[in-house]
């Protein structure tokens, strides 16, 4: 206790660059910290992009393939499943709901998905969390649109808002221009590729469709939005399905029948084991934070380290008066060890603080900004162990200016060098 108090009272003596050494520590944990919290969350939120789904269903193709483009937007589909198919797969006793979804259009970058209102009823994410409208109506008109948080708020929309849509998902392509949609609700932001997604009626889809032939529009087929209204707009075929059981144990037994469905080739995936899969091929990124904010930890202890030896020069007499006054060698060594493991243990303290102070402050503005949910929760062990070892690794970080310390002689602090 005598060496922690003397360590103290010398830090104190110092506090100048003390409390600078300190603030780097604190600043390095921080970051640490901050990045295995956000590496966490961000894990998380991936794996809850979509939730409450049993079964995503698309044409015959790799289980990443098809939620990357049914779930996440990207890419495009192989083929199409024929109405009959669905309808097929909706009539089985097993299903509880099913949502189709057509894509292939796109509005300005940003994909257009052809799907029913129960879209807006069934889809979840973040476990439990369903959609909602910040403003406005879902599919009041035919030729309305309910539009994601990112889209209304990079393109400066609100409801009311015109929508041309794009054949094609390219940056160029023909437009729909006489068949012009309405904003008619905007969504409550998800942190999901909903945000960054166009929902029309399916029916709207066929609607703007009808006087087109092999990609192109016909000019001569300009069909008057009377008579468009008046039509079967039954869609052909649609991209993908989503399925939600009636029970989760027959989710294998469904997936099964899905996949050597006899009438056409598809595919059905558990969008957990597909997310997870994907994880795993786009989480180098995520590992790659970590150890960058492991170096910066280890640059600061380096600092440390510099620190306390380029002390020990102005410490000469400090040192030598210790000696005199009875303190041998390994109380000099065991000093300095205990004044680098005080300077860590302040500084992780002084992170930890900072951190949780952040999430506190900070949670809500980053859930509502970006969709990313932090949660706010009592330390993890891993959390605690992370601490400690941080704590360890300060405390050998001072082996080497107290094997410095440890080396210098009575006579040479007592010299006087010019």
């Amino acid at each position: 206790m005598s060496l922690i108090r003397l360590a103290f009272l010398s830090l104190l003596n110092r506090r100048g660059t003390a409390l600078l050494t300190v603030f780097c520590i604190a600043l390095s944990v921080a970051l640490l910290l901050g990045v295995e919290k956000i590496r966490n969350s961000a894990r998380t939120s991936f794996a809850s992009t979509i939730s409450g789904t049993d079964l995503i269903v698309g044409a015959r193709a790799g289980d990443v393939q098809l939620l990357l483009y049914s779930v996440f937007r990207i890419g495009d589909a192989t083929n199409n499943i024929t109405w009959e198919s669905y309808q097929e797969i909706a009539k089985r006793s097993e299903v509880e709901w099913i949502v189709p979804m057509s894509l292939g259009d796109s509005h300005r970058g940003y994909r257009v998905v052809g799907t029913t209102a129960g879209f807006f009823d069934h889809y979840q994410y973040r476990k439990d969390r369903s959609l909602r409208l910040s403003s406005g109506v879902v599919f009041d008109d035919l030729f309305d649109a309910v539009i994601g948080a990112d889209v209304a708020d990079a393109l400066n929309y609100q409801v009311g808002s015109p929508i041309i849509v794009t054949h094609g998902t390219g940056p160029t392509g023909s437009g729909h221009e006489n068949r012009p949609f309405r904003v008619a609700g905007i969504l409550d932001r998800t942190g999901t590729p909903v945000d960054k997604a166009v929902h029309v009626s399916l029916e709207a889809i066929k609607a703007i469709h009808v006087d087109w032939r092999s990609g192109a529009r016909v000019e001569a087929l300009d069909i008057p939005e009377e008579r468009i209204r008046a039509m079967d707009l039954t869609p052909e075929s649609v991209t993908a399905v989503l399925v939600g059981l009636k029970s989760r144990l027959q989710a294998f037994r469904f997936q099964r029948f899905i996949n050597e469905y006899e009438e056409e080739p598809l595919t059905a995936i558990l969008p957990g084991v597909a997310l997870t899969r994907l994880w795993s091929l786009i989480g180098v990124a995520e590992r790659a934070l970590a150890v960058i904010s492991i170096m910066v930890v280890f640059t600061a202890l380096v600092g440390l380290v510099s620190t306390l030896l380029a002390s020990l020069q102005e410490r000469r007499r400090e040192m030598a008066i210790l000696r005199a006054n009875g303190a041998r060698p390994l109380h000099i060594a065991g000093l300095l060890i205990t004044e680098s493991g005080l300077l860590t243990l302040l500084g992780a303290i002084a992170g930890f603080t900072l951190v949780y102070a952040g999430l506190i402050g900070l949670t809500p503005w980053i859930n509502e900004r970006y969709g990313l949910s932090l949660e706010i929760e009592y330390p993890s062990a891993y959390e605690m162990t992370i601490l400690a070892g941080i704590v360890v690794a300060g405390f050998i970080a001072g082996l080497i200016p107290a094997w410095k310390a440890y080396r210098t002689s009575l006579a040479d602090g007592m010299t006087v060098r010019s």
